[in-house]
């Protein structure tokens, strides 16, 4: 029985900072995981720029409301669902994949939450587990699950690693160096077909 677990941000969605970060004018925000493999600093970080700004959460949902999922990202997915289950494991917040859930059809989503103050700013970050993308994998394995694990940025790589078969989808040129021993895609249609080889 097997299960792919897919990261979301930079496969089925574009990167929801970086398209804050253009929305907003603040090109520090660009920063995203695979700049900075510590997640935890990172939002911290972003929490910091934010209120400095002024910027609530609403703002940012306002831009994430007007992303759409990647180009072929929806028909992908649907494709893979019509062949085994899929679970979309992010580092996001249920605040912000919403809105990106709804275009893609609703897949399953295990993600985290924001915890925001009364005046609606983001007040810090709920995370569902540590290691969440590795603990649901092998929580996942703990019941007989095979698992099959895709994304793009360093804090897939434990999830990946630890699966069935794992694969990079347009991932960083460094990540692709340093983890040659994993298959990497840029189109949906080969990455498709190298999951249903897996299965």
């Amino acid at each position: 029985m097997n299960v792919v677990c897919l990261d979301m941000e930079g496969v089925l969605v574009p990167e929801i900072w970086i398209a804050f970060s253009e929305e907003s004018g603040i090109p520090e925000l660009r920063r995203t995981t695979r700049d900075e493999p510590d997640y935890d600093k990172l939002m911290h970080w972003r929490i910091g720029v934010l209120k400095e700004h002024g910027l609530k959460l609403k703002d940012v949902q306002n831009t994430i409301a007007r992303i759409d999922p990647l180009p072929g990202a929806k028909e992908f997915l649907d494709a893979l669902r019509e062949e085994t289950q899929v679970i979309v494991l992010s580092d996001t917040f249920s605040q912000f994949a919403q809105p990106l859930m709804k275009k893609l059809g609703w897949p399953t989503l295990f993600c985290n939450e924001l915890i925001i103050d009364d005046e609606g700013y983001i007040e810090d970050i709920r995370m569902r587990c540590e290691h969440s993308k590795l603990t649901t994998v092998k929580g996942l394995q703990s019941i007989g699950f095979d698992t099959i694990a895709a994304g793009d940025s360093y804090n897939d790589l434990e999830m990946i690693l630890a699966s069935k078969a794992g694969f990079l989808f347009r991932s960083t040129e460094q990540i692709k160096k340093d983890y040659p021993q994993l298959q990497a895609f840029e189109e949906y249609d080969d990455f498709l077909e190298a999951i249903k080889a897996a299965l």
